[in-house]
């Protein structure tokens, strides 16, 4: 096709009366960091060629697994409903009418609350539900000062503050009523709390277990892919690195279906496999939602 040739088409706009170099010539003398920019926008395009069959899937499977943890917690409630009885009753000294009327109200909550998130209908109250079940579970069980529990627990409700972006996302209009900050605003500062409570589980797995090589360097990989989330740079990404490192690493040490029905830390390592996923969930909904305003690379755009 035919193109209209100004000065620059003929190089007389750039140049110099000095007989200097041209402004067109100390233009492609790009510095290193936007060299490394440049090849790593590269490789962000070539993975989001590769992610496009798989993310209209995103949403969903996220909002699954951020509720799998409740839904596992449903399930062992109502299997093992005399022993929860007994610790609640014995151990915390919780009167028995009270034990009942709380389990009761736990598996209830989360069952509701837990097909709201997938069904994608008032998240609102199931997000507060939900988060509810975390405070009271914490209370009534007494695991207030148990950090690992603590901080896996932040981690989950950054993802279902994740939950509530994306349903601030996915509505058209917000309804009338009294003054209230703006929608997008809200959506704004709940997705930036969502993504810091996001990795407070992997503050927990670098300060517990013992050292080794490798348990150093996937720490090291973590730990900036976390600072990169909070600050939203390249955040989709990180999040990414995070997901496969929580996964392999779930596996790995997780793996309660390698354990003997009878085995004293089955049930645990069945919670925290759980747990993690409900967080990878969150990831998921990162990954694909993005940073949001307050982050790095929306500052980019901008700018």
């Amino acid at each position: 096709m035919a193109q209209i040739r100004g000065p620059s088409g003929y190089n007389l706009a750039a140049q110099s009366p000095f007989g200097g170099p041209s402004n067109a010539d100390s233009s492609t003398d790009s510095s290193p960091l936007d060299k490394i920019r440049e090849q790593t926008n590269k490789i962000e395009d070539w993975l989001d060629t590769l992610a496009d069959p798989v993310k209209p899937y995103l949403p969903a499977v996220g909002r699954f697994l951020i509720v799998v943890t409740f839904l596992e917690d449903t399930l062992r409630i109502i299997t093992q409903w005399s022993e929860q009885l007994t610790y609640l009753n014995e151990y915390r000294n919780i009167p028995s009418g009270i034990t009942h009327l709380f389990l009761i109200a736990n598996v209830v909550t989360m069952l509701v609350c837990s097909a709201l998130v997938i069904a994608r209908k008032h998240s609102e109250y199931a997000v507060g539900g939900l988060i509810g079940v975390i405070v009271t579970q914490t209370l009534g069980y007494g695991l207030i000062f148990d950090l690992n529990f603590f901080l896996r627990n932040l981690s989950v409700m950054g993802g279902l503050l994740m939950v509530l972006s994306d349903s601030w996302v996915r509505k058209r209009f917000a309804p009338a009523g009294l003054p209230q900050i703006d929608e997008k605003d809200r959506k704004m500062y709940f997705q930036f709390a969502g993504r810091v409570l996001l990795i407070f589980l992997f503050f927990g797995f670098v300060f517990s277990g013992h050292w080794s090589f490798w348990r150093i360097l996937v720490s090291l990989l973590g730990l900036v892919a976390c600072v990169m989330v909070i600050v939203g740079f390249k955040a989709k990404w990180s999040a990414v690195l995070l997901v496969v490192i929580l996964s392999i690493f779930n596996v790995l040490v997780n793996n309660f279906w390698t354990l003997h029905e009878h085995h004293p830390h089955k049930d645990f390592a069945k919670y925290d496999f759980f747990q993690i996923l409900s967080i990878v969930g969150g990831l998921l909904l990162l990954v694909n939602m993005g940073p949001g305003q307050l982050s790095v690379d929306e500052k980019k755009k901008v700018y």
